[in-house]
C-alpha cells in the first residue's frame, strides 16, 4: 500500500474550493491501493488533519508527519491546491529538491500558465491565437482612452495570476475600467485587459492517461451571468455541456490545439485550457494545471463522459507520477 499524501488548501482565495477537491480526491481513492492523507496547506500552518479532524504538524525537511509517536512519509503527493503555493509553481519546486513524486506539472510549467500573460507570451510563435491584450502593473499611470483604443469595449480585465475568475470584471463603458482595474489589483499586482471574444466558449481537458496524451470530451460554456464568473462556475450560474455542441471540424480543430499546446509546454498531470471560437477558429484564454476536482467540476465531468471513473482519474494520475 502506498501512503498518498493530498495537498490542498493554499494561500488565495480558491482555498475553500481546494479543500472541497482535495476531499473528493481522497474519497475517491482506490482503497486497495493506497492510504490517504489529508494534508492542508495554509500560510500559518501544514498539518495532516486525521479522519477525526486532529492535526499533526508536517516536518518541511522530509514533508513527513509524526502521529503517536509514530513517523509516517509519503510515496507520493497528489496536489489538489489552486492557486499560490499549489498551481505557481512553488510547492513544485519544493517537492523537486526533497525527491518526492508528485501528480502536477513541474515547477516551470505551473509558474509559466499561472502567469497569463507569459503563458500566452510563450505560445503566440506556435500559432495559437489570443484576445488583443493590454497590460498594467500596480502604481503604473494609464489612460483609459488608450486602452480602450488598444482593446476597444466591451473588454474584461483580469488578474494576471488567480484562478476561479476572482477580480474579472467585465467592462462596457469607459468609465467602468478604473473600477475594474483596482477589483483585479485587490487580487494580483498585474493585470491583463483583453479584448471581449464573441464567440462560444469551450473548456478542454488533456491528460496523460496510461502513458498517451489524451483530449478529453469539450465541454461547452453557457454562462447565465454576463461571462463565466464565481457564481456561474461554482452556484449553477452556467449550463455545462459535454459534450460540446459545436461542428465536427471545430471539435478536431480545438483539440489539435490543447493537445499541441500540452506537448509543446512539455506538461504532466491535468491540464483544463478555455478556449472562444471567433470565426471559427479558437481563441486560447487561460490554461489550469490545477483544475477543479469537485464532483460539479469539468475536468471528472469530462472524464465521465469518456468513460473514465473519478477512482481511475486519480488512481492513473498517482501511477504516472509514482518512479517506474
Amino acid at each position: 500500500m502506498k501512503n498518498i499524501a493530498i495537498i490542498m488548501g493554499g494561500y488565495s482565495s480558491e482555498y475553500k474550493i481546494s479543500l472541497i477537491s482535495g476531499n473528493v480526491v481522497y474519497q475517491f481513492l482506490d482503497k486497495t491501493k493506497f492510504n490517504g492523507f489529508r494534508i492542508h496547506i495554509f500560510k500559518e500552518k501544514w498539518v495532516y488533519v486525521d479522519a477525526q479532524d486532529a492535526e499533526f504538524p508536517i516536518d518541511k525537511n522530509d514533508f513527513s508527519t509524526t502521529v503517536n509517536g509514530t513517523k509516517i512519509t509519503f510515496d507520493c503527493v497528489f496536489n489538489a491546491i489552486h492557486g499560490t503555493p499549489g498551481e505557481d509553481g512553488l510547492m513544485q519546486a519544493y517537492f523537486e529538491l526533497i525527491g518526492m513524486p508528485q501528480s502536477s506539472c513541474d515547477y516551470y510549467q505551473a509558474a509559466l500558465t499561472f502567469n497569463k500573460r507569459d503563458l500566452l507570451s510563450v505560445l503566440k510563435p506556435y500559432g495559437i491565437k489570443t484576445a488583443t491584450s493590454y497590460y498594467l502593473n500596480k502604481g503604473e499611470h494609464f489612460d483609459t482612452a488608450e486602452i480602450v483604443k488598444a482593446v476597444g469595449l466591451p473588454c474584461f480585465v483580469k488578474p494576471n495570476k488567480s484562478g476561479s475568475s476572482f477580480g474579472i470584471s467585465k467592462v462596457k463603458t469607459a468609465n467602468e475600467l478604473p473600477i475594474a482595474i483596482e477589483v483585479a489589483y485587490q487580487e494580483d499586482n498585474e493585470i491583463i485587459i483583453e479584448s471581449f471574444l464573441d464567440g462560444t466558449e469551450v473548456s478542454v481537458g488533456v491528460i496523460n492517461y496510461k502513458g498517451e496524451i489524451i483530449v478529453l470530451p469539450i465541454t461547452e460554456i453557457v454562462s447565465e451571468n454576463d461571462f463565466f464568473d464565481y457564481e456561474a462556475k461554482y452556484h449553477g450560474k452556467s449550463q455545462e455541456i459535454t459534450p460540446a455542441r459545436i461542428a465536427e471540424e471545430m471539435t478536431q480543430r480545438v483539440s489539435e490545439v490543447a493537445k499541441r499546446t500540452y506537448e509543446v509546454l512539455k506538461m504532466k498531470g491535468f491540464s483544463r485550457s478555455e478556449f472562444i471560437f471567433v470565426d471559427g477558429e479558437p481563441h486560447m484564454l487561460e490554461m489550469n494545471t490545477i483544475p477543479g476536482l469537485t464532483t460539479e467540476s469539468l475536468i471528472p465531468q469530462q472524464a465521465k463522459a469518456a468513460g473514465i471513473s473519478l477512482e481511475d482519474l486519480f488512481s492513473n494520475a498517482i501511477a504516472l507520477a509514482l518512479p517506474e
